[in-house]
C-alpha cells in the first residue's frame, strides 16, 4: 500500500504544472493557420506544442504542419537512428510544401532531412522533470451476485535524452470472489537503451520484479541485457528485436509446497511493437523469451500488451492483456498466469 500511495503521488509531481520557456516558436498549418507557441516535443506523428492562453499541452497532426521556426535547440531522431542537435526551420520552395527541416547545428553548419524521416523530436535546454513522460490508468469491477471485486493500477515514465533513454512501469492486478482465495499480481519493470555508433543498433538492460499469487510466486527478480536493433522506426510504426542474457532468482510460496529458491541462468530473446494514429489509437507489445542455460529444456515466455483509445484530451481508455509462462515450475505449482483488464488512463508530459 505504501509502495502505490508514493506511486501515485511521484506521478501527480510529474503531471504538476511546470515552467515554460517563452513562446517564441511559430508553425504553420497546411490551410495557412500560424500559431505562435512553444514547440515541446514531437513523436507518433504527433506535435505536441503550449500557447500562453491555454491551460495544458496541445496536440498537432505533424502530417498537417506546412512548416515552422524556432531558435530552440531541440534533439531531433530519423528513422535510420540518427541523432541532430540544433535549432529547426523549413525552407519553402514558391507554390511548393516543404519537403525537408534543417537544423542549425554548432558552428553554424546545417543539415537538411527530409520530413518523413523525422520521427522524434524532443527540447534539449529543459530540467529533469519537464523531460518526463508517461502515463497512470486504474479500473475496479464489483459484482453483487458473487461479491466480486477486481481493480487494477498501472502506470509507467519515461526519461528521454540524446542517445539513450531510461524508463520504468508498474502493474497491480486483485481479484476477490466469495468462496475462493483472492488472487494478486504486482509487477515492476524497467529498462533502458543507448544507441551504439551504427544506426538504429542499441544496448539494452532491464530488471523485472515479479509476484504472483496465481503461480505460487512470492517474488521473482530478473535481470538481462544485451544488443537490439529496430528494424522499423517510423512516425506510426515502431518495432525492435534484441537478444542477450538473463538471471533470475525465484521464490516460491513456501505455504502452498516447500520449494526452494531457484536461480537460472537463461538467453534473453525479445521484441518490442508500437503501433500508433494520430489522436485516435496506441497498441504496444512486448514479448520475452527465456530459454534457460541452466537447466536446459526449461523456458521462461512473458507477454504484455495494451490497447489505447484516446477520449478526450489527455484521458485514454485501455485494455491491458498479460500472460507468464513457466514449462517446467516446482512440482504442485502453476504454470502460467495470464489475465485482462482495462480501464481509464492520464498520461502526462509530452504524450
Amino acid at each position: 500500500m505504501k509502495f502505490r500511495l508514493i506511486l501515485l503521488c511521484a506521478a501527480m509531481f510529474a503531471a504538476s504544472p511546470l515552467s515554460a520557456r517563452e513562446s517564441t516558436d511559430v508553425i504553420v498549418m497546411n490551410n495557412g493557420d500560424r500559431i505562435t507557441c512553444e514547440i515541446k516535443g514531437l513523436r507518433s506523428n504527433t506535435l505536441y506544442i503550449s500557447v500562453p492562453y491555454v491551460l495544458g499541452t496541445l496536440s498537432v497532426d505533424w502530417l498537417r504542419v506546412d512548416h515552422i521556426e524556432s531558435k530552440q535547440l531541440f534533439i531531433v531522431k530519423t528513422e535510420d537512428g540518427t541523432v541532430h542537435t540544433g535549432a529547426l526551420s523549413t525552407t519553402k520552395i514558391s507554390g511548393q510544401r516543404p519537403t525537408h527541416i534543417e537544423i542549425l547545428e554548432a558552428a553554424e553548419n546545417k543539415v537538411s532531412l527530409e520530413r518523413s524521416k523525422v520521427v522524434e523530436v524532443n527540447e534539449t535546454a529543459r530540467g529533469f522533470r519537464q523531460r518526463l513522460n508517461g502515463q497512470l490508468g486504474v479500473g475496479f469491477t464489483y459484482s453483487k451476485g458473487n461479491q466480486s471485486t477486481q481493480y487494477n493500477l498501472n502506470s509507467d515514465v519515461n526519461y528521454p535524452r540524446e542517445r539513450w533513454s531510461a524508463g520504468a512501469s508498474y502493474c497491480s492486478n486483485f481479484t476477490s470472489n466469495t468462496g475462493s482465495s483472492p488472487s494478486k499480481r504486482n509487477e515492476i519493470a524497467s529498462s533502458a537503451q543507448r544507441l551504439m555508433r551504427w544506426n538504429n543498433w542499441y544496448y539494452t538492460g532491464l530488471a523485472d520484479f515479479l509476484q504472483s499469487s496465481v503461480q505460487g510466486i512470492q517474488l521473482q527478480s530478473t535481470f538481462g541485457g544485451g544488443i537490439g536493433r529496430y528494424i522499423k522506426n517510423t512516425g506510426g510504426t515502431s518495432f525492435a528485436v534484441y537478444g542477450g542474457f538473463a538471471w533470475q532468482e525465484i521464490d516460491y510460496e513456501q505455504a502452498i509446497l516447500p520449494a526452494t529458491t531457484q536461480q537460472v541462468t537463461s538467453g534473453l530473446i525479445g521484441t518490442q511493437l508500437k503501433l500508433f494514429r494520430f489522436d485516435r489509437t496506441t497498441l504496444t507489445v512486448s514479448a520475452d523469451f527465456l530459454p534457460a542455460i541452466s537447466e536446459p529444456g526449461r523456458m521462461h515466455f512473458n507477454l504484455k500488451s495494451s490497447y489505447y483509445v484516446k477520449l478526450l484530451g489527455k484521458l485514454d481508455w485501455n485494455f491491458t492483456f498479460y500472460d507468464t509462462w513457466d514449462n517446467r515450475p516446482p512440482p504442485g505449482f502453476a504454470s502460467s498466469d495470464y489475465g485482462a483488464s482495462s480501464g481509464i488512463s492520464l498520461t502526462f508530459g509530452n504524450r
